[in-house]
């Protein structure tokens, strides 16, 4: 399994021979740096460690510094590892967005928007009480009766509640590559992708 990194850009639609309109996600995909490539002998696995997005150098802390200088790359902003890779490749190597194939299928990794505190309503689909039942009527988003009376006499783990929303890892498989235009790094993916514009992904292949 091989793969590469990039940023989401934000989302348009194309047409495709059919004259179907597809929505699609503009990813960011590359240039990226290999800036290490772990083995079993050195590291006690294989993977491939990637680096995406230029950073300041005086913003990067030393131990960075010194990561990125033994790969000759540039600080980056986001460092990913990918498990047996399916490329040769070594240390200092650069992959960019035409090594994606069109009308294949990946696997995209991000972080989702963060929502804050939200109710059950929002957070887990609860329908609300509407209009006709008792003892709620100026509670139309309440979770309602929570715990039992004599057995248990708690509220049971596990029930669902009010709480934190999204800001979480978020993987998306199967999505397939619409379009891919190499000389500006873009890949065009057919429908969402977790996280805000600018927000960086990861994409499997």
């Amino acid at each position: 399994m091989s793969g590469i990194l990039g940023k989401k850009i934000g989302m348009t639609s194309i047409f495709d021979a059919d004259g179907k309109n597809i929505p699609c996600t503009v990813i960011e995909a590359g240039p990226c740096v290999v800036t290490q490539v772990k083995t079993v002998e050195t590291d006690g696995y294989n993977a491939v460690q990637l680096a995406f997005d230029d950073r300041k150098e005086k913003n990067t802390p030393a131990a960075l510094k010194g990561h990125f200088k033994r790969s000759g790359a540039a600080p980056k902003r986001y460092v990913a590892e990918f498990r047996q890779f399916g490329l040769e490749i070594k240390s200092g190597d650069v992959l960019k967005a035409d090594m994606v194939i069109e009308g294949t299928y990946c696997d995209i990794s991000g972080t989702s928007k963060g929502k804050g505190f939200q109710g059950v309503v929002k957070r887990h689909n609860f329908a609300g009480v509407g209009s006709a039942t008792h003892g709620q009527h100026n509670r139309m988003r309440a979770p309602g009766s929570m715990g039992n009376s004599s057995f248990a006499s708690r509220v049971i783990k596990g029930k669902r509640l009010a709480g934190h929303l999204g800001n979480a890892l978020v993987k998306i498989q199967n999505l397939q590559v619409v379009k891919v235009i190499p000389e500006h790094n873009l890949v065009l993916i057919r429908g969402a992708v977790p996280g805000a514009k600018g927000s960086y992904l990861k994409m499997e292949f």
